[in-house]
């Protein structure tokens, strides 16, 4: 094993390796584009699973395995696989890094099949410590101070490549993530429970009774908002983010494991279909 954090509970690779070998050997011949790769630890246990895979990073030489290259891309840009090409992709702690999330997922949705997995990992932001300290200063709960140029331009080498690793300046909670899944193809198949954040723990009877309160009066209230829009698909979009909302373990999971399936191509997504968008005579 080429990373001992696959073994460490305080890891997300640990979380991943645990997810990845409940599916076992659904993964056999599967073809699993891994990006951004790291060191190849996913990809690693991909490769002991069955899985053929298929690395990517902005910084290759940070691969180690030695029986598969790990290739350069810049994911805002183009993954350089053609339409429809992978049964599964994994974006490990990479989206928190990416200034186009929706571009991203576009991508994503591109070169994924139809009923596709996509797997994203990232530090929570929706967990109530997270949401807390954004309270007070706009950075995440690990960390004191808010994003900047200093602490969060985690590589730029212009020999290498024109781009910025960027820092976790891009962070994004589940609802984020549901709405650019939502506006590139994507439904949430499952969002797995990781650790516990202990400071959320400490929070969660204190301002627990309060967000119950306070989501289902948004709810209501939204759903009485216009008349004129289709009330059932308004109710099961404004359901489902009141269960995001107020499910526990999302309020005190510590990271975020967010599973996605590919519903359609990114050229078939037309909301002008829906009664739910007004047309733009209707704006004006």
């Amino acid at each position: 094993m080429i990373d001992q954090h696959v073994n460490n509970p305080k890891s997300i690779k640990y979380y991943m390796k645990k997810y990845l070998e409940a599916l076992g050997s659904k993964l056999k011949n599967k073809i699993v584009i891994d990006v951004p790769a790291g060191n190849g630890a996913t990809s690693e246990i991909l490769l002991d699973l069955g899985a053929k895979v298929i690395p990517f990073d902005l910084f290759p030489e940070y691969f180690m395995l030695d029986n598969i290259e790990c290739k350069r891309a810049d994911i805002i840009d183009k993954i350089p696989l053609e339409d429809n090409y992978a049964d599964m992709l994994i974006c490990q702690e990479g989206i928190e890094h990416f200034s186009d999330q929706l571009q991203v997922f576009k991508e994503f949705n591109r070169v994924l099949k139809e009923q596709g997995d996509l797997v994203i990992t990232t530090p929570s932001y929706s967990h109530l410590a997270a949401r807390v300290s954004y309270l007070l200063f706009e950075s995440e709960a690990s960390k004191l101070m808010p994003p900047n140029e200093i602490d969060d331009i985690w590589m730029s080498d212009k020999s290498v490549t024109k781009e910025i690793y960027y820092g976790h300046i891009f962070l994004i909670g589940l609802q984020k993530l549901r709405v650019l899944g939502k506006l590139s193809g994507f439904k949430i198949k499952e969002v797995k429970y990781v650790r516990l954040s202990k400071g959320s723990l400490f929070l969660f009877p204190l301002l627990y009774p309060f967000i119950i309160l306070r989501s289902y009066s948004a709810y209501f209230r939204n759903l009485k908002k216009d008349k004129n829009l289709l009330v059932k698909k308004r109710k099961a979009v404004y359901k489902e983010q009141l269960r995001i909302n107020l499910r526990p373990k999302n309020l005190l999971s510590k990271h975020t494991l967010i599973v996605f399936e590919k519903e359609k191509n990114v050229s078939d997504v037309n909301f002008s279909k829906e009664e739910s968008i007004k047309s733009f005579d209707k704006i004006m």
